[in-house]
Order: C-alpha cells, then sequence, then structure tokens
C-alpha cells in the first residue's frame, strides 16, 4: 500500500471518529478557550454564565481576566469576550479566580475575588454595569473586603424572597454577610459559619483531628440558593404550607474535589450535611465548581472538568447537565457527560448570526476589539465550527452571505448539513481583504441534493478550507437568505 493511500485510510477514519464523536458532544459548552468556576445567571430570556480563564499551557491557577457566555437554547453559546479583567480593578494584580453576577434594580454587580496589592493577601471586589454584559467598571474603586487573608476567594450572592441579599466566599473558612441594597456594601459584620460534623461532615479546619475519616469536608467553592419547598410527612402527605428551605453547595474533600452541600432554614444556620451532589469522578480536573440555574422550565447544574485537548487541573472547561429536583427538595445524584443538554429551542438562521455563536467549535479562537466587538479567529484548514438546531422553515434558504477578513491568501467556508462527511450545500470563496480586520461581505449560492432551497430544521456545520498550516481568515457573522 502506497504512503499516499495509508494517508487518506487514516485522514478518513480520523474525520469519521471526529464526526461519531461531535454528533454526541456538548460539553464542554465552550471549546475557544480554557474556562473554569461557572456562574450561571438568567435574564432577558437569556442565560449567562461568568467564567474564568485558565491561560494555555498554565502551571498553576495563572488567570487575569474573566469572560461571559450566553445561549437562549442551551446548546448554542455566544461569546460575548472578557467584560472584566485585573486591569479593571486598581488594587489588583494577579488570580482573577471565581466570580458571580447578579442583577438587581437594574444593575449588574460582578463579585470577584483578586490578589490586592494593598495587604497581599486575597481580597474580594465588586463592579457593576448596565447590562449582563457590560461595559463593567469597579463599583468602589477599592475591595469591598480585604483583610490580608488568602481565605477570601470564591464570593457566591444571593437575593432571599425578602429582598435582603446575601455575600458568601472563603476557603477553608466559609466566610458570610448582609449586603445593603446598594450591593456594594455590608449591612453589619462579616461573620463565619461554624462547621461542625452535623453540619458539613467535619468540624471547622482547626479542629480536625489528624487521623480521624471524616464524613466529608467543605473546602472551597460555595454556591448559595433558596427555594420554596412543601414538606411532606412519612405517608407522602404534603404540608398545607410551604416553607423555605436554604441551600450551601460546595467543593468537598479535599484534592481531589467532588461537589456537596447543606441545607437550612435560613442563611445563618443551622447548617445540615446532605451529601455529595455530584461525586469525584474522571472528569482530567482535580478541581470542581457549581452554578445552579432554573431556566425556561428546566434545572441545571454547572461545573468544570479539564476534558478539551490539552486541558486539565490547571487548563479546565465549563460543562453543564439537567437535572430534576427530588420532591422533597434535595438534588440528585448528578455525573458528568460529554453529551451534556438537549436543546430547548432553535437558532434562527434567517437573521444575522455573530460567528462566536457555536455549539461546537475544533481549533479556532476568538478575538475582540472595541470596533468589530467579539469574532472568531485563528482559522485554519480543517478547523470548523457546528451551530445545533438551525431552523429554515418552510421557505428555506437559497442564498448565504458571511463578514470576513483576511491578509493572506483567504481560503474557503464550506457549509454542510447535519454531518461533517455531508456534502456542502454552499462554498464560500474568501479572498484576500487588506487586512485581518479589513472585513468584506462575501455570498455563495445555497443548494439541497435536489438542487432545491434548504429548509426544515438542521444542525450547520461551517468547515474551514485553505492553505495547510497557515492562519486563513477571521469570522465575524453570517447569514442565510
Amino acid at each position: 500500500m502506497s504512503n499516499n493511500n495509508m494517508k487518506h485510510i487514516l485522514l478518513s477514519a480520523s474525520i469519521a471518529l471526529a464526526g461519531t464523536f461531535v454528533a454526541k458532544a456538548q460539553n464542554p459548552i465552550v471549546q475557544t478557550w480554557y474556562t473554569s468556576d461557572p456562574a450561571p445567571m438568567v435574564a432577558n430570556d437569556r442565560i449567562y454564565v461568568y467564567t474564568g480563564h485558565d491561560e494555555d499551557k498554565a502551571d498553576f491557577f495563572w488567570m487575569y481576566e474573566w469572560r461571559v457566555y450566553s445561549s437562549s437554547d442551551m446548546v448554542n453559546w455566544t461569546d460575548h469576550g472578557s467584560p472584566l479583567s485585573l486591569s479593571s480593578f486598581s488594587w489588583a494584580d494577579d488570580r482573577a479566580w471565581a466570580a458571580q453576577t447578579i442583577e438587581r434594580n437594574g444593575k449588574y454587580y460582578w463579585y470577584i475575588c483578586a490578589h490586592s496589592k494593598l495587604t497581599n493577601g486575597m481580597a474580594i471586589g465588586v463592579a457593576v454595569g448596565d447590562s449582563p454584559t457590560g461595559p463593567f467598571h469597579d463599583a468602589l474603586g477599592k475591595p469591598l473586603f480585604d483583610n490580608g487573608s488568602w481565605d477570601n476567594i470564591d464570593p457566591t450572592v444571593f437575593i432571599d424572597y425578602d429582598g435582603q441579599a446575601w455575600l458568601f466566599w472563603g476557603n477553608p473558612t466559609i466566610n458570610y454577610a448582609k449586603l445593603n441594597e446598594d450591593m456594594v456594601s455590608f449591612k453589619d459584620d462579616v461573620r463565619q459559619v461554624n462547621q461542625t460534623v452535623e453540619g458539613f461532615g467535619a468540624p471547622n479546619m482547626k479542629e480536625r483531628q489528624k487521623g480521624v475519616k471524616y464524613k466529608d469536608t467543605y473546602t472551597e467553592g460555595p454556591w448559595i440558593l433558596s427555594r420554596s419547598i412543601t414538606p411532606t410527612d412519612k405517608k407522602g402527605r404534603k404540608a398545607k404550607k410551604a416553607q423555605q428551605l436554604y441551600y450551601l453547595l460546595y467543593a468537598a474533600g479535599g484534592i481531589p474535589e467532588h461537589i456537596a452541600y447543606s441545607t437550612a432554614p435560613s442563611f445563618e444556620g443551622p447548617w445540615t450535611y446532605r451529601g455529595e451532589i455530584m461525586p469525584q469522578e474522571d472528569t482530567k480536573s482535580f478541581t470542581n465548581h457549581c452554578g445552579v440555574a432554573d431556566f425556561k422550565g428546566h434545572s441545571y447544574f454547572f461545573y468544570h472538568t479539564g476534558k478539551l485537548p490539552g486541558g486539565g487541573g490547571f487548563g479546565r472547561s465549563v460543562a453543564v447537565e439537567e437535572f430534576k429536583w427530588n420532591d422533597d427538595g434535595t438534588f440528585p445524584t448528578i455525573h458528568h457527560t460529554d453529551e451534556g443538554v438537549q436543546p430547548i429551542g432553535t437558532l434562527n438562521p434567517l437573521v444575522k448570526q455573530e460567528a462566536e455563536t457555536m455549539a461546537w467549535s475544533t481549533g479556532v479562537k476568538t478575538d475582540q476589539n472595541s470596533r468589530t466587538g467579539v469574532y472568531v479567529s485563528e482559522i485554519n484548514n480543517g478547523d470548523y465550527i457546528k451551530v445545533r438546531q438551525a431552523d429554515f422553515g418552510t421557505q428555506g434558504a437559497k442564498s448565504f452571505s458571511a463578514s470576513v477578513a483576511s491578509a493572506l491568501q483567504g481560503g474557503k467556508i464550506e457549509i454542510r448539513l447535519d454531518s461533517l462527511e455531508a456534502k456542502p450545500v454552499a462554498v464560500v470563496d474568501v479572498p484576500y481583504t487588506g487586512g485581518w480586520e479589513n472585513w468584506q461581505t462575501v455570498t455563495a449560492t445555497v443548494r439541497n441534493a435536489d438542487n432545491g432551497n434548504v429548509c426544515g430544521l438542521h444542525d450547520i456545520y461551517f468547515v474551514f478550507k485553505g492553505n495547510k498550516g497557515a492562519k486563513l481568515f477571521n469570522f465575524d457573522y453570517w447569514r442565510f437568505e
């Protein structure tokens, strides 16, 4: 067998394998960057996920910015870039670790932790913006809380049914305080949760005895929430009156971590340890960090793994699973999957869509600037983007247009439906445009196998072709007509 024939067979096998994996894969939900510590928030009929950003090839938690992604259907995620970084805080100089955003009175408050120049410890800060994607700025010009301790990490925030906002954070302690309605000051002193065997599976760190095997141990990454629960008795009869149940989810067990939780009649306790939610599994990451959100009648559990190529404990990636609450208000056991969640909506390909909206991608990155916003970059031969559940309707599409830019010879975009191996329904020629941000609109005719318009519901694959080994072009947005 000739070398050329062998290469052809190996290439065909790799494409088939990739096609099989892509058909199933939805986790991690972002493939362009390493993302960590997900914090979901629902606003304006979309779900937003605020993440950390692990640097490529890192050998520690080297993190310098936070990122935002959003979706209306849980499978196609739009990259909103990095609206907040260490440079947003004059007092911070390193370690842009876990954070969470919440809305109040039309403002969005983003609680972060970072290394403080002022005390040489970790500190809690807060930024504010007028939309879920900003722009954001430091709300105080100084930390919200900074006592020089390295415990001040992983803030989580929640506004209770009575309007009282709470902030929790800490490793290995659990610190908490009430926020004033301005969301940037404390109503009273910062306190610590007293960890007990009954409440968290083990006592406070300083009280743990060497050689004792505890049921569990709080480590870091708290997430707080509250739900209205109608209790049932042993015979399954529901009580006449609902009651609030308060939840504290957290990374537990030391290293490697799993996710556990405790509940209480109020955020001030007393807490009762409830067990594991996500057991420690082979996720390629020795840490975990969760966030929970209800969206369009579904409940979702966000977490991170190290399962992207090149990833690991310092190169993590956000993933999500759907779950159903138990009738008594407890969590089910949730296992990580590569398949992720099912779509709960469709995407309209007959309106302008940002190229950085994707369900899956291979090879590409995203970039941003103040003029263009976010766009897809680092496109090479063989890279692709997948979009799920595109509804072309009954009239269908007969043309396609895209905004592209290239400082070299450009390349091609092959548009395939439902499979990487499908015959292209359109091929777009991308020319030299005079620069990587000299945008030009290119078009192509769209025809299905019967030489008619493309109609109905399809997954779309944008497959990029061109000179091997070279960056081909940048991709800003697209539309079928």
